[in-house]
C-alpha cells in the first residue's frame, strides 16, 4: 500500500484516495489519522487483495487549487473550476481550495447545517493552504487571511455574498500590523472585515455601518478611505463591534475558524437570498445547482501607492472593438471599485501608471482570451508591485459585440462558423432588431410588467382602440393602454407604437398580436390601475391622463412616464453574415406568420422563406371591414349575407394580391376564417349602454337587433365552439368568399408575372371527413375561377392545421386529404393540457413555474413530453399515408429556441413565426442542426 510522506498533517481522517484522480474511495475503520493512497478501480487494487471492505464513502467535497480543471465546472462552479485552471497553467493565482456545490446542496438536505465530515475536508484543505503559504490562519505573528466566495455554475455577477480579510480579530490585526510595517493599513483591513461580516453572515444592515463610517470621515475631515488614519479605524472598528453587540446580542467572533465556518455557510445561504432567486427567475438557471465556495489567501491592492485593483475585459463588451476594457483604482480593494466612492481610472491610465503590470496583465488577457476561446472578464490585484489573477470568466456582452466577437473569433481562427452560431442567444437578436431604450435617460418608472413583445416605443396614452386609429390619422404617436385586448381591438393595436395591458400573459391575445407586428408590448402589468370610464391610468402615486406620454420597454417590462430617447434598430454585417452562416447549415425552413403585405415585405427583408401563418381574421377588422363583416353576421337570411360577403370579397382579394406580390416565388399559407362570429361584434355590456343612450328609434332596433345576435352566438367555451371548419360547414358560403378571393388574387398576380404558390390552410379540423368536405369546395371553386392553364401554374395546395389532440391522433386518416400538415401548437397546447392561455398564466401557471411544478411555461416553450408526442405521432401517420406531406408549426413556438431544435429533431419541415423573430428562428435551425451532429459523433 502507497503511503504518504511523514509530512503528512496530523488531524486528518483515515482515508484512501485514487492517487490518479484524487477521489475518496473508503474511510478506514482504524485509529491512524492518516491518508493512504491506491488506485481505483484498478484489479490490482492493494485493498482489494487485502479484503479491506469499505465502512462508508464519503464524496470528496474540498478540491485544492491544483486538483481541478475547466471540465469540473458543475462541480466546483465557475470561478473554482477557473482558478483551478489558471493555477495549472502556471497563472499568478493566490493559493487556495473550492468547496464543492454538491456540499451546497448537502448543507441545504441538512437543514443549512455543516456535517462534520465536510468540516473535516475543509480544515484538511486549509492545513495544506498553511503549509503552501508559510502562515496559520489566527497565527498572531504573520496570520495567514482569507478571503470567502461564492462561485456558481452560471455566471450570476453580484447575486451572491464575498467575504475579504477573514482571519482577523483583534491579536492577528497586531501580527499584521508588525509583519507589513503598515498599522493603518491592518486596522483598515480589520473593519472592513468586520463591516463585510456584520452585514454578510450576520444580516446587519449595511447602512448601520455605512452612517459610522461617513460620520468618522467627516469628523476626521478625511475624503478618500485611504486618508483615515490607525487611530481613526481603531475608533470605528470600536463602534462596528458595539453595534454588532446591539443589533445580534453577540459580539464580532474572535475565533477564525468560527469566522471560517460561519463565512461558508453564510455563501451558502447567499444561494437562496431575494435577489439571486430574481436573477435565476429571468436568466432560467435552476434552482439546484447551488453554488461553490471559493476560500483563497489574500492579496491586497490596499498596502500603498504600488498596490491596487481592478476589472479588466480582454475585449470591448459595449462595442466587441479588440482592446482592453476596464477599470482599477490604486491603494484599494476590490469592493472599493464597484462601490462606486472612488473614481476608478480607465485601464489605459495603468500603461502610464505601472507600465510593466500593465504589460503583464496584457499578457493575461491574451493567453486567457486564447485558452477559453472567448472574451473574458478579469478581476485582478497588484500587491506591492506583484500582479494576481483573482477571477477569469466569460464576460457579458451586448448584443452587437456579442455579433462581433463571434464574427472576428471565427476569423481569427480562434473558433469555427459552427461555434461562432452557438454562442448567439436569442435575446441579442431581439436588442437589435428592435428600438432600445437609451438607459441613461429612464428616469421615472411607473411599474413593471411582463416583457411580452421586445422593442421600445414611446407615445400619448390612449384608452381605446378608435381613439388609438383617430389620434394616429392626426399624426400623433400613440400607446394603447387596456385591462386586455380582444381581436376588435385589432386596428388600435395597428395604429399604435405599443400595448400596455394590466391583465394576461405572455401568449394573450395583445402579446401575441403585438410580437407578430414587431410592435413593444407589456402584459400582466398588475401594479397599474386602468380606469376606462375616467381615461386614465393610476400607477401608485402617478396619475396618467389620456394624452400624457409614456414609454414602454417590450423588452423588460418597464413602463416609464415621460418620452424617454430611443436608439434605432441596426442590421449589422455581422449579423448578415452569421445569418449566411447559418443558411448554410440549417436544415429545417423559416417561414413567417404575416397578416397583410407589410408584414410580408418585413418578413422577406428579414429572410423569411415563405408565409407560414396568414391569419385572415386580422383582415375584417378595419372600420370599413368591420362593418361589412358585421352586416354578414347579422343577416338572417342567405341573400343578405352573400350580399355583405360579395363586398368583402375584394378587399380579401386586394390583401392577398399584395402578400403574393411581396412574397414572388415563394408559398403563401392562407388560413380560413378560424375565431367565433361573436369576437366580431361589440361585446354585450358595451352595447347595452349605448342602448341606454340611445335616442333614435332606429339606433335603438339596431342596437337591439345586434343584441340578441350577440347573445344568439354566444358559446359557453368558445375556443371549443362555433368556429374555424366548423364555421365553414354550416355557412359555406363565408368560405367559398374567402377561396375565390385567393385565386382572383393568385390569377391577378400571375397575369403581372408575378410566381404564385398558394396553400389554403383549413382550420380546427378534428375528422378527416371535415377536410374531405371542405376540400371539395376548394377544389371545385379552383375549377370555376381559375383557367386550365392557371390552375397548373398556380400549384395550389390545401391542407390543415393540427391543433385539436383528435386530429393528430387519427393523421392517417386525414393525411389522405391533405397536402400539408400545419400544427398550431397555440390552440394545440391549450387542448392538450387543458390550460386556457388567457387565464392560466395571471392564475396558476406562476405558481405552477414557481414551484417546480412544471419546468417551463408550455406557451412560450412546447411541451415536447405531451403537445410535441401528438406532434411527432401525427407527422409518422401522416407520411406513412402520403410521403410528400409537408409538415411545419406556426404556434408562437415557431420562434422558441428550444422548441425549433424539438422540430428539427422529429423532421418537421420548417417553422414559423413572427417576421421579427425570423433571424432568430434562422440561427436556432442552424443550432439545431449542430447540437444533433454534435450527438451523433458521441455515438
Amino acid at each position: 500500500m502507497d503511503m504518504k510522506s511523514q509530512n503528512e498533517p496530523k488531524n486528518e481522517l483515515g482515508m484512501v484516495i485514487c492517487k490518479y484522480c484524487n477521489e475518496v474511495m473508503y474511510t478506514l475503520p482504524t485509529n491512524r489519522l492518516r491518508k493512504f493512497y491506491s488506485e481505483c478501480g484498478k484489479e490490482q487494487c492493494a485493498l482489494k487483495k487485502q479484503g479491506v471492505k469499505p465502512q462508508s464513502t464519503q464524496p470528496k467535497m474540498v478540491y485544492g487549487l491544483t486538483e481541478g480543471n475547466a471540465s469540473m465546472k458543475a462541480l466546483l462552479g465557475g470561478k473554482g473550476a477557473n482558478l483551478a485552471e489558471m493555477t495549472r497553467s502556471g497563472l499568478p493565482v493566490p493559493q487556495g481550495f473550492t468547496i464543492t456545490t454538491e456540499a451546497c446542496r448537502a448543507f441545504f438536505r441538512s437543514g443549512n447545517r455543516i456535517e462534520d465530515e465536510l468540516l473535516a475536508q475543509i480544515q484538511s484543505a486549509l492545513h495544506k493552504l498553511e503549509e503552501e503559504t508559510g502562515q496559520q490562519l489566527g497565527d498572531s505573528e504573520s496570520p495567514l487571511l482569507v478571503s470567502v466566495r461564492s462561485g456558481s455554475v452560471t455566471s450570476m455577477p453580484g447575486m451572491m455574498d464575498t467575504i475579504l480579510n477573514l482571519g482577523l480579530n483583534d491579536d492577528t490585526v497586531l501580527g499584521l500590523a508588525a509583519s507589513t510595517g503598515n498599522e493603518r493599513f491592518a486596522y483598515d483591513c480589520y473593519r472592513r472585515l468586520i463591516q463585510m461580516f456584520g452585514n454578510v453572515v450576520l444580516g446587519i444592515e449595511s447602512y448601520h455601518f455605512e452612517h459610522q463610517l461617513h460620520r468618522l470621515k467627516k469628523n476626521a475631515g478625511a475624503e478618500l478611505d485611504q486618508d483615515v488614519t490607525a487611530e481613526g479605524w481603531k475608533n470605528l472598528i470600536a463602534s462596528y463591534k458595539s453595534c454588532i453587540k446591539l443589533k445580534t446580542g453577540r459580539d464580532f467572533p474572535q475565533q477564525v475558524h468560527e469566522q471560517l465556518k460561519l463565512a461558508v455557510e453564510a455563501v451558502f445561504k447567499s444561494w437562496n437570498n431575494n435577489r439571486a432567486r430574481i436573477y435565476r427567475n429571468i436568466h432560467h438557471i435552476p434552482h439546484d445547482q447551488g453554488t461553490a465556495v471559493n476560500v483563497q489567501r489574500m492579496v491586497f491592492g490596499n498596502k500603498g501607492d504600488d498596490c491596487g485593483t481592478g476589472v479588466v475585459f480582454t475585449r470591448n463588451p459595449s462595442t466587441g472593438d479588440n482592446e482592453l476594457f476596464g477599470e482599477y483604482l490604486v491603494n484599494a480593494q476590490g469592493e472599493d471599485v464597484v462601490a462606486g466612492v472612488r473614481t476608478p481610472h480607465s485601464i489605459a491610465a495603468l500603461k502610464l501608471a505601472m507600465p510593466v503590470i500593465y504589460e503583464q496583465l496584457a499578457q493575461v488577457c491574451k493567453r486567457l482570451e486564447r485558452h477559453y476561446k472567448d472574451m473574458q472578464d478579469i478581476e485582478f490585484t497588484v500587491e506591492s508591485g506583484k500582479l494576481f489573477v483573482l477571477q477569469t470568466r466569460t464576460g457579458k456582452r451586448n448584443a452587437q459585440a456579442a455579433l462581433k466577437l463571434a464574427v472576428d473569433f471565427v476569423k481569427e481562427g480562434l473558433i469555427s462558423r459552427e461555434d461562432a452560431l452557438q454562442r448567439i442567444e436569442p435575446s441579442h437578436l431581439d436588442q437589435l432588431l428592435h428600438r432600445r431604450i437609451d438607459e441613461s435617460k429612464v428616469l421615472d418608472l411607473l411599474a413593471v410588467g411582463l416583457p411580452a413583445s421586445p422593442g421600445a416605443a414611446i407615445g400619448v396614452a390612449v384608452f381605446d382602440a378608435d381613439s388609438a386609429a383617430e389620434w394616429k390619422r392626426s399624426g400623433r404617436q400613440v400607446i394603447l393602454i387596456r385591462p386586455e385586448t380582444t381581436p376588435e381591438d385589432i386596428h388600435g393595436l395597428l395604429a399604435s407604437e405599443g400595448v400596455l395591458t394590466s391583465r394576461g400573459g405572455m401568449t394573450s391575445h395583445a402579446a401575441v398580436v403585438a410580437r407578430g407586428m414587431g410592435k413593444p408590448c407589456v402584459c400582466g402589468c398588475e401594479g397599474v390601475h386602468i380606469d376606462l370610464e375616467a381615461r386614465r391610468m393610476i400607477a401608485g402615486e402617478n396619475v396618467i391622463e389620456e394624452g400624457d406620454w409614456i414609454t414602454l420597454d417590450g423588452a423588460s417590462g418597464r413602463v416609464i412616464k415621460g418620452a424617454v430617447p430611443l436608439r434605432e434598430a441596426a442590421v449589422t454585417a455581422e449579423l448578415l453574415q452569421m445569418l449566411e452562416w447559418a443558411d448554410d447549415i440549417r436544415k429545417l425552413g423559416v417561414y413567417a406568420n404575416a397578416d397583410n403585405p407589410e408584414d410580408a415585405e418585413t418578413a422577406r427583408s428579414f429572410g423569411a422563406e415563405g408565409i407560414g401563418l396568414c391569419r385572415t381574421e386580422h383582415m375584417f377588422f378595419a372600420p370599413v371591414r368591420l362593418a361589412a363583416m358585421q352586416r354578414m353576421i347579422m343577416a338572417d337570411a342567405k341573400d343578405e349575407r352573400q350580399s355583405a360577403l360579395d363586398e368583402l370579397l375584394p378587399m380579401q382579394q386586394s390583401d392577398f394580391e399584395g402578400i403574393f406580390q411581396a412574397m414572388d416565388g415563394l408559398p403563401v399559407t392562407i388560413r380560413l376564417l378560424d375565431p367565433p362570429l361573436h369576437e366580431f361584434l361589440p361585446k354585450i355590456n358595451e352595447l347595452q349602454r349605448k342602448l341606454e343612450n340611445a335616442f333614435r328609434t332606429e339606433e335603438k332596433i339596431q342596437l337591439a337587433q345586434m343584441i340578441r345576435k350577440v347573445q344568439t352566438l354566444h358559446e359557453s367555451n368558445p375556443m371549443l365552439g362555433w368556429r374555424g371548419c366548423r364555421l365553414g360547414i354550416v355557412y359555406p358560403e363565408i368560405y367559398a368568399m374567402q377561396i375565390e378571393a385567393i385565386f382572383k388574387a393568385a390569377s391577378a398576380c400571375m397575369d403581372r408575372g408575378i410566381s404564385v404558390h398558394s396553400e389554403i390552410m383549413i382550420p380546427l379540423i378534428g375528422h378527416a371527413s371535415e377536410l374531405m368536405r371542405l376540400r371539395e369546395l376548394v377544389d371545385r371553386i379552383a375549377e370555376q375561377v381559375l383557367r386550365a392553364d392557371r390552375k397548373g401554374a398556380s400549384g395550389y395546395k390545401v391542407g390543415t392545421m393540427i391543433e385539436v389532440p383528435r386530429a393528430a391522433l387519427t393523421a392517417r386518416q386525414i393525411a389522405n386529404h391533405a397536402d400539408f400538415f400545419s400544427f398550431g401548437t397555440n390552440d394545440l397546447t391549450q387542448m392538450t393540457l387543458g390550460y386556457s392561455r388567457d387565464d392560466a398564466e395571471g392564475k396558476f401557471l406562476t405558481h405552477y413555474l414557481e414551484h417546480k411544478v412544471l419546468a417551463h411555461n408550455p406557451f412560450q416553450a412546447l411541451d415536447t413530453e405531451g403537445v410535441g408526442q401528438l406532434i411527432e405521432m401525427a407527422v409518422t401517420a401522416g407520411r406513412s399515408a402520403k410521403p410528400s406531406l409537408k409538415t411545419g408549426i406556426c404556434g408562437e413556438h415557431g420562434g422558441d429556441k428550444a422548441s425549433i431544435a424539438f422540430c428539427h429533431e422529429i423532421g418537421l419541415d420548417y417553422v414559423s413565426c413572427s417576421p421579427y423573430r425570423v433571424p432568430m428562428a434562422r440561427i436556432a435551425a442552424a443550432q439545431a442542426a449542430i447540437e444533433q451532429r454534435h450527438r451523433a459523433e458521441l455515438v
